[in-house]
């Protein structure tokens, strides 16, 4: 999905994540909207949390077979799987963010982006 994207692609997208995410119980999902921010780097943040290295793990396995299976989209570029601490999965117009708590509360990427429109998702799963 790099390049040119519709809305609806955009949309289909951040709900498949964000379903991956829940799937295996990610911590307060936040998504921050950055289509108005000069010079993000892309469109939208996924930000969660897992409470182990193995959860952190197995949110970004989930998201990864997610939007696999639905949409056929597979991440640009990912890092951080090596120790699960903070794991970065760049869908080119959504990145997904998983942190461990205590690395989510360090690097604090809300307070960071403060100036970007949030909000929190609900669970629905």
């Amino acid at each position: 999905m790099a390049g040119k994207t519709t809305k609806k692609e955009k949309e289909a997208l951040l709900n498949t994540i964000i379903h991956g995410l829940q799937e295996v119980k990610g911590k307060d999902i936040v998504v921050l909207d950055l289509e108005k921010i000069p010079n993000a780097v892309c469109s939208k943040f996924i930000i969660c949390h897992g409470d182990s290295n193995v959860q952190v793990e197995s949110l970004a396995e989930s998201v990864e077979k997610e939007t696999r299976e639905q949409l056929n989209e597979r991440p640009i570029h990912r890092e951080g799987m090596a120790n699960a601490e903070w794991i970065i999965l760049d869908y080119f117009n959504i990145v997904v963010h998983i942190f461990q708590r205590s690395s989510r509360e360090f690097y604090d990427l809300e307070r960071l982006w403060a100036d970007a429109p949030s909000h929190q998702v609900d669970y629905q799963i």
